[in-house]
């Protein structure tokens, strides 16, 4: 007996739980970030390989991962990208009992890998589930539930991670060695206890996607031989390449200033908060991106866009500019009011980057996610400036970021006269269950 498809309705709530846990997944690094600073002892600069490590994975792993969509398909892409997260987050607990910085690392990057499977696969799949025009419009939908993970995940689990008072330098100064390791040791294993059970969570998870008949889709233009089209051949098109480029340097402004928020507001001359404290707050600058995105989405059913992205770019950096002008409380909710206009930018850029590629999305696709390794430079030239001239004025980086999405809005998506048509997508029979 064989079974029907879901709905595409239902395939995009099914495939929209994935947004949300690997964007609280993504999140809990603006947690581990302070957390290991101190566990280890180190500047911004080496506090920022978490960063570079989880965002680098992006880059060396989305061609391999666009060659696991391209030979098995989409919902076993998903399926293996969520046991691969799920053995980096296991990694937690080895990472934390010796305590090790770079096992933290191969943790992460191991699991930012298994994200990039599901980045890769899980975009454009929600972006062909319905009318192309529809595309900005529902990749937002689904990005507003991966902001519902980025805000519950610090809000939940930041505090768990964070619990134990963080010792200051000379409190450490002041210990034997003996006591300094030990003092490590307890702060280190803090994450170990959360960790495991988010593995068993993107297990379980696994098993649901499984047991669930998401369509499968295949773009009809795709028939042709896939692999003569090339890499170099998606980038003549200038609405994709310069959105590459606007996809990291959004990523890197937006990890940058959730990489910071915590021990920025946490400073006596912004916020003053305890660091536990300070992780609630972070949950408003992802919250913000969460509320964003349901505006967004219903935004983009009338406005152009082009038009909101330019829009949205714009006000971030004069927010920017405010937090980095001003003091106390009016540079923190500055600082954190940029998750709200954040909101609609990676999807949108998504979105206008593939419109009308046919038979090279897939490959387009790739080249975007690949993109995402902004999040692991921008941060760590940040940390580089923010060690010679603080955090406040090290903001210009990713004020650079935006500006140049503002131009992206006006000038560098717009569409090449040379586009394939509009690309048709069918559901492909699966094999019966």
């Amino acid at each position: 007996m064989t079974r029907r498809h879901l709905s595409n309705t239902a395939a995009i709530a099914v495939v929209s739980l994935i947004f949300f846990t690997w964007g609280g997944l993504t999140s809990l690094n603006d947690v581990l970030i302070p957390h290991l600073k101190a566990v280890f002892a180190m500047n911004y600069a080496q506090t920022m390989l978490i960063q570079s490590t989880f965002f680098g994975a992006y880059f060396l792993m989305s061609l391999p991962a666009g060659a696991v969509v391209a030979r098995v398909g989409y919902k076993p892409s998903i399926i293996i990208g969520l046991v691969v997260a799920a053995v980096g987050a296991a990694m937690f607990y080895p990472a934390a009992l010796l305590p090790s910085y770079p096992l933290f690392l191969s943790a992460l990057f191991v699991l930012a890998s298994g994200i990039t499977l599901l980045q890769v696969a899980a975009n454009p799949y929600i972006s062909l589930l319905g009318d192309p025009a529809g595309a900005p419009s529902r990749l937002n939908l689904a990005q507003a539930l991966n902001s519902l993970g980025t805000t519950l995940f610090p809000w939940v689990i930041g505090p768990l991670i964070l619990s134990a008072a963080v010792l200051g330098a000379d409190q450490l100064a002041a210990m034997s060695i003996t006591e300094q390791a030990a003092y490590r040791a307890t702060q280190a294993q803090s994450v170990q206890v959360p960790y495991l059970l988010l593995a068993g969570g993107l297990l379980a998870l696994a098993v649901f996607v499984l047991a669930m008949r998401i369509p499968a889709l295949r773009e009809a233009t795709e028939r042709a031989d896939h692999a003569r089209h090339t890499f170099r051949e998606v980038l003549q098109h200038r609405h994709l390449r310069w959105g590459v480029v606007a996809i990291f340097v959004y990523v890197g402004a937006e990890v940058s200033i959730g990489s910071f928020l915590i021990n920025y507001i946490s400073g006596t001359d912004t916020g003053g908060l305890t660091e536990a404290t300070a992780s609630r707050y972070l949950a408003f600058y992802w919250g913000g991106a969460m509320v964003g995105r349901f505006i967004g989405a219903a935004l983009l059913k009338t406005v152009d866009a082009r038009r909101l992205l330019t829009l949205f770019a714009g006000i971030a950096s004069a927010l920017l500019l405010t937090t980095m002008l001003t003091g106390g409380h009016v540079a923190m909710w500055s600082v954190i009011a940029i998750g709200l206009f954040n909101s609609i930018m990676f999807p949108t850029i998504f979105t206008i980057a593939i419109e009308r590629l046919g038979p090279l999305t897939s490959k387009a696709s790739s080249l975007l996610i690949m993109a995402i390794v902004g999040g692991a430079v921008v941060p760590w030239l940040q940390g580089k400036l923010a060690d010679h001239v603080g955090i406040q004025p090290a903001f210009v980086i990713p004020l650079a970021c935006y500006a140049f999405i503002v131009w992206y809005g006006l000038r560098g998506s717009r569409l090449g006269g040379d586009l394939p048509p509009l690309v048709v997508v069918e559901r492909v029979a699966g094999p019966a269950h």
